[in-house]
Formats: structure tokens, C-alpha cells, sequence
């Protein structure tokens, strides 16, 4: 997709040439012809660059004011100033202001495009620093021979060329967020943002703050998850987990192609493909009340199933070797080879799938064995316990309160029942409870009798 470049100057015949100058390179362009339109161009969405002349309609700095504005919003766009009143005293202070570059009008046309060219080079440069910045996460590939693995690669070649909704369903650790982002590489919305929306680690109050956004009595303007995903795709992460009066509002946006800030005064065009994903049965939510089965139609125009690792152990050797290779050249160390015929890594459940995985290798990596022994002991150490502490602790925070505390409870009872031989007596005694609650406890709970 083009960059596009805002252009606010109160000259029609400027705003002309500069528009005719900057479509003729490419590029996309928006035009506000004063300070007030400005703003609602800026608040509506940001440019990618912006040329700005100091003096409008407001007063002799209202160029600076809007840089400043846009500059709070977010620091990395670039703004041009020109002026046809320059003195070296306003080239500095739009220096200091944040300005990419001054430009005293008349300007050479030629040198103008010069610091257009180079402000989206700059622009792009800084975006491209930020996907480096988790380069070793994303740059993973879907690894795997198993027939689930196929059907995917297959369906994320299928779907990077359409703009249906998709629904991706499977437990923590499959891989879910690496198959978005892998129909966002290959769609035509390729250089659009990719902007993750995590369901689960949201407190319900601020759900909606996230997704639209807010505008404050102030002027200032938070910008939500919809806004910043435009042009690109937006993964709603858990999205069972989004309150139902959430979920209302979300299917309006999808109805109406539109939606309104918090305390917002005017529509706002939405331009975004949305990816859902969850860890839960989202047909069971629907039974429960839970979800809104309207919406979930709207979402899962197109689902991708994704098995647990257990369903696909044929793939496990390719993973260990892929993250092997890759783990090791980030960490510049010396590639150590790990017995994929291990009987602790044949027999173990991967209860935290393809993420436990890699956060094996990658433990191995940081302690950098030297030998098979030692290798093998790590393996052992780190799997013995088929109830990971670190999948459970992640598990736990991916739920809400009430359900973690549930699936707590449940784990205990069932443990210390095993205990006592599925003894009632001894286990409440032992728990600090009376056997009737201890009764009532294990039916609300849905943990049968073990004798």
C-alpha cells in the first residue's frame, strides 16, 4: 500500500502543486486547507508524512501547533514545515519542535521531493526497526509434515488472497498469532500494521478503550486498536473473552463498516481485516450465554483448526531441529544435537504444545550443554513434571479470575484424593473442610468419586 502524505496549507494554488508533485512520485495524499480541518484530518487518522505550512488561519505558529500535535500522537511520523515568511529563528524552532525538515517558499520543487523521498525512507526505516525488534518470534515458520500442518499451509496460502474474517481455534501454544501473521506476509495488506488485541490480559472496563479508543475533553486523542490496525489486520487474541456489551458494539463496526471514539463527536471509516482466535469452544460459550452467536457468524467466515502437539508427534523432531538451528544463530553459540529418539521428549504430553517446545530448546540454549549426558539431564529436569510450572502460570493468566481459581480448586481436590485412596474422610480432614462441603465442593466442581 502507498504512503500517504498530508498536506495543510491555506494557498489553494500550494496546496495544487504540492498534491499534483507528490501523486506524480506515488504516493497518496489528504489536503486540509486550515487549522480546524487540519485537526479533524489528523484526528482521524494519522499520515504516514506530513507538510505543513507554519502560518494559517489560527495565527503566525499554528504549523508548529499542529506539529506538536501530531508529535504527541506519535513521535515517529515526519513533518515538513514551509514558510513564506522564513527567518532563521523559525527554522530553528521548528527544528526543536520535532521537524523533519524546513522549506522556505517559494520552493525548488526538486529539493522539496528530496525531503519528501527522504522522510518516507525514514519512516519506513523506523517501522522497519520495530518488526526487528521481535524479528527472532516472527520470523518462525509453521513447522511440519503432519497432515493438520498441511491443511493450514494450504489454508493460509488460500486465505492471504481474500479479506474474509477468519476464526483460528486451538490450545495455548500452537501457534495461532504465527498463522495470522503469516496471512498478513502474504496478503495485499502486507505493508499495512499488524496490531494484536489480547482478550484475556484486558480488565473489562478498559476492553473498549482498547478497541475504539477515546477522545478527551482536552482535544487529546487515544487512538484504539481499530484505528491503529488500519490498512492492516487486527488479531483479536481470546476473543471469548470480550464482554457481551462489547460484543454488541463490535458487531455494529462489522455491520456498518464504521464506529466512534469514547466521548467521540463523528464516524470513523474502518479499513481492517480481523482474525479472531481462541483457545475455547466458542459454540459452548454460545450455549452458555457467554457469546453472542450473531457475532460469531460475522467472525468465522473461515476457520482454521489447530491440533494439540500430542495429535501430531511425527512433527516434533522437524520442530526440534528447526528451533535448534534457529536459537542457536540467535544466540551466536556453537549448534549442540539433542536425541529427538529421547524417551522423556517421545512420552511427554506438551501440555503448553509448540511454545513449551521452543522454550525448551531455547533454556537448552542458554545453558549451552556440552555433552549427551548433560543434555539428556536438562531434558529430564525440565519434563518430569507433566504439569509445567510455566505452562500452568501462563494458563492461569490466559482465564479470568473465577475460572483460574475453578481450575485450582479442582486440581487439589483431585490430587489429594488420590492421596487418600478417594477416601472423603481423610481427604476433607486433611483440607480443612467438612465432609458434606467437601462433598458439595467436588460435585460443583464436576470431580467424580475415585472409588
Amino acid at each position: 500500500m502507498s504512503t500517504e502524505i498530508l498536506i495543510i496549507d491555506d494557498n489553494p494554488d500550494i496546496r495544487t502543486i504540492l498534491n499534483d508533485l507528490i501523486r506524480d512520485a506515488g504516493y497518496e495524499t489528504r489536503i486540509a486547507a486550515n487549522y480546524n480541518q487540519a485537526l479533524i484530518e489528523i484526528d482521524k487518522k494519522l499520515p504516514d508524512v506530513a507538510i505543513i505550512d507554519v502560518k494559517l488561519d489560527k495565527g503566525d505558529n499554528d504549523g508548529i501547533k499542529l506539529l506538536s500535535h501530531i508529535k504527541s500522537k506519535d513521535k515517529d511520523i515526519p513533518v515538513i514545515i514551509i514558510s513564506g515568511h522564513a527567518n532563521i529563528e523559525m527554522a530553528v524552532n521548528s527544528l526543536k519542535s520535532g521537524a523533519f525538515e524546513f522549506i522556505q517558499k517559494p520552493f525548488d520543487q526538486e529539493r522539496l521531493m528530496n525531503f519528501v523521498n527522504r522522510a518516507v525512507e525514514n519512516f519506513n526505516l523506523k517501522n522497519k526497526n520495530k518488526e526487528l525488534e521481535t524479528k527472532l518470534f516472527h520470523s518462525f515458520e509453521l513447522i511440519g509434515t503432519s497432515s493438520n500442518i498441511q491443511k493450514i499451509k494450504d489454508q493460509i496460502k488460500k486465505l492471504s488472497e481474500s479479506e474474509s474474517r477468519i476464526f483460528i481455534n486451538g490450545p495455548t501454544g500452537t501457534g495461532k498469532e504465527l498463522i495470522a501473521r503469516k496471512i498478513h506476509k502474504l496478503s495485499k495488506r502486507k505493508k499495512g500494521p499488524f496490531i494484536i488485541l489480547n482478550g484475556a490480559l484486558l480488565d473489562v472496563k478498559k476492553y473498549e478503550l482498547e478497541l475504539f479508543g477515546e477522545e478527551k475533553d482536552n482535544g487529546a486523542i487515544t487512538y484504539g486498536a481499530l484505528e491503529k490496525s488500519s490498512k492492516g489486520i487486527l488479531l483479536i487474541d481470546e476473543v471469548s473473552e470480550i464482554p457481551l456489551e462489547t460484543q454488541s458494539k463490535i458487531l455494529r463496526v462489522l455491520t456498518d463498516q464504521k464506529f466512534r471514539r469514547i466521548n467521540g463527536n463523528h464516524d470513523i471509516k474502518v479499513d481492517v481485516r480481523i482474525i479472531c482466535s481462541s483457545t475455547k469452544d466458542i459454540k459452548h460459550e454460545i450455549k452458555l450465554g457467554n457469546f453472542r452467536e450473531d457475532l460469531f457468524h460475522r467472525l468465522n467466515v473461515f476457520q482454521i483448526d489447530v491440533e494439540p502437539l500430542t495429535n501430531r508427534v511425527d512433527d516434533i523432531p522437524l520442530l526440534i531441529n528447526y528451533f535448534l538451528n534457529k536459537i542457536s544463530e540467535s544466540y551466536n553459540i556453537k549448534k549442540f544435537n539433542i536425541d529427538t529418539n529421547n524417551q522423556y521428549l517421545i512420552n511427554y504430553t506438551w501440555p503448553g504444545n509448540v511454545r513449551e517446545l521452543r522454550n525448551l530448546i531455547e533454556r537448552m540454549a542458554i545453558l549451552s550443554p556440552v555433552t549427551e549426558e548433560k543434555i539428556s539431564n536438562i531434558i529430564k529436569e525440565s519434563l518430569k513434571n507433566s504439569n509445567d510450572e510455566d505452562y500452568q502460570i501462563e494458563k492461569s493468566l490466559s482465564v479470568p479470575l473465577k475460572e483460574a481459581r475453578e481450575n485450582f480448586e479442582r486440581e487439589y481436590l483431585t490430587t489429594q484424593l488420590k492421596k487418600f485412596g478417594g477416601n472423603i474422610s481423610k481427604t476433607a480432614k486433611f483440607v480443612g473442610m467438612e465432609r458434606s462441603a467437601l462433598h458439595r465442593k467436588l460435585k460443583g466442581l464436576g470431580v467424580k468419586d475415585l472409588n
